[in-house]
């Protein structure tokens, strides 16, 4: 059975693509932040904004707790929270065969009308990669989406790699690129396989 879209980019549905939105998933966590892993279902808010005791972190710890309060706006709709995380020059690789999706006011408008068609969101991240070279910083990690789309419940899984750039005391991602995996088909073991009758 094949699955529908997840999201869908402007009005447009898509099986198998990935909206950029996912970026925020989409989508969660260093080894040694095990609170940061995973935003549990029945918590539904975003981790607190950062304070001055995370201005002292080590950037990496600081990339790792954008990326889990990003997240966690993205999957609560808050737009203000959402935006203190993202460069208002953004560039987001499109989930269609589109040019690139650049700056806030694109991004939000786009975020807005796929956020209005889903609910009961869960995004989880794993095996989260970041890497630092002077005022930029990559990361990139694996995650598990479930949700209710236009009333039908989907899930999905994918990875991301955001692009940070260092603005003042703050990091703010400038680039996303999220990949939809593709469900693997099941292989059925040769044995099992019964051949066709022998011709006469």
């Amino acid at each position: 059975m094949k699955r529908t879209s997840i999201l869908s980019y402007g009005s447009r549905p898509f099986s198998r693509g990935l909206s950029l939105f996912l970026i925020l998933a989409f989508s969660l966590a260093l080894a040694t932040n095990a609170a940061a892993q995973k935003i549990k279902k029945k918590d539904d808010t975003p981790p607190p904004a950062p304070t001055a005791s995370t201005l002292g972190m080590p950037d990496e710890q600081r990339i790792d707790y954008l990326i889990s309060e990003m997240l966690g706006a993205w999957q609560v709709g808050d737009v203000d929270k959402l935006h203190k995380c993202i460069a208002d020059d953004i560039s987001v690789v499109n989930g269609f065969w589109a040019p690139p999706v650049i700056g806030w006011g694109n991004y939000l408008a786009d975020y807005k009308l796929q956020r209005s068609r889903i609910q009961q969101v869960r995004l989880d991240r794993t095996n989260t990669l970041i890497r630092l070279a002077g005022k930029f910083a990559w990361a990139s990690y694996q995650w598990d989406f479930s949700a209710v789309v236009d009333g039908q419940p989907d899930t999905a899984q994918g990875q991301t790699t955001l692009v940070f750039e260092k603005r003042g005391d703050d990091w703010v991602v400038v680039h996303n690129h999220t990949s939809l995996v593709q469900a693997s088909q099941p292989v059925t073991p040769a044995s099992t396989i019964t051949p066709p009758p022998a011709k006469p």
